[in-house]
């Protein structure tokens, strides 16, 4: 699907939510939502995407749409996808009738509070697409960091002062988490980039079984950068190989783009006032450490897709 192709599909997610200036799930939803003809049914865990796209008595979805507890949008859309086979079984459903499930949630709904109801659902082997669109901190409740946090990020929770410079762990690698249950398919994709999230998506939808898609999206509120930077941000994170573009596809590992001028990851972090402290002298050791542990990591990957 070419872009033109896509920006022309029904959009199944109205105009007119509270998301903020510069947020980018409104067009990862858009995106994902696009890529399949099939009718769908979504279910979202609280979060930023919730609150801003479902405030009552108006609602964006025009789609149908389960708004679930903080931890459990996983098991909310396989209760759907069950009672759906179900039906079909007795026959109150046409057998050659395909519906497509999807549940979202934001990293503190996935990384954390809906891992439990997530593993259990990619474990038994239901059939449907899980996304997560992660920005790296609970946004909505006042930025919190989450495991999905980056080491060095300043938050409510975890902010830079005269003891500690932000979060001191590295952020949880879920894309790996979610491979290691052996399921059909999982991908990570940025906003900035909705072709390869559309190719992604579009294969998800198709797989029989659990898909999983992690997408980066920037959040103007709790990175403090201008809003006008969201997707520069985006693109930003994967030059510098913070955030690879890979998918792993029944074991096997896929690197699905290669920064042909790789950027420090200095140049990813001076917009984001989140890391603003780590620009001091005396944290130089730190910014070293970070990137020697992004080069790594990328290392590890190459390894994985060429094995």
């Amino acid at each position: 699907m070419n872009y033109k192709q896509l920006v022309n599909k029904p959009q199944k997610l109205a105009p007119g939510h509270r998301s903020c200036a510069g947020c980018g799930f409104p067009p990862i939803v858009r995106t994902i939502l696009a890529s399949t003809d099939c009718p769908i049914v979504a279910s979202c865990s609280t979060g930023c995407l919730e609150v801003t796209t479902t405030i009552y008595p108006f609602t964006s979805w025009r789609i149908p749409f389960i708004h679930s507890a903080f931890e459990n949008s996983a098991s909310t859309i396989i209760g759907v996808e069950s009672a759906y086979n179900v039906l079909k079984r007795k026959g109150r459903i046409p057998k050659d009738k395909e519906i497509k499930f999807v549940g979202f949630g934001g990293d503190g709904g996935t990384y954390d509070i809906g891992l439990q109801s997530l593993s259990g659902a990619l474990e038994r082997g239901h059939d449907f697409v899980y996304v997560l669109y992660d920005n790296e901190a609970y946004m909505n409740t006042g930025i919190q960091r989450s495991s999905a946090t980056p080491m060095g990020a300043s938050t409510t929770t975890a902010p830079a002062g005269k003891v500690h410079q932000g979060k001191e762990e590295w952020k949880k690698d879920f894309a790996k988490i979610c491979a290691a249950h052996n399921i059909p398919y999982v991908a990570q994709a940025s906003l900035h980039n909705p072709i390869d999230l559309s190719m992604k998506a579009e294969k998800a939808f198709r797989t029989k079984g659990p898909a999983v898609l992690i997408v980066f999206q920037p959040c103007t509120l709790g990175w403090k950068y201008p809003n006008d930077m969201t997707v520069e941000i985006a693109k930003m994170a994967v030059d510098s190989k913070f955030w690879p573009l890979y998918e792993v596809e029944n074991g096997k590992y896929k690197l699905n783009y290669k920064p042909s001028k790789e950027l420090p990851i200095t140049d990813y972090m001076k917009p984001q006032g989140r890391y603003k402290h780590l620009f001091r002298p005396e944290n130089k050791g730190l910014l070293e450490k970070i990137q020697a542990h992004v080069n790594s990591e990328w290392e590890k990957l190459v390894k994985l897709c060429e094995g």
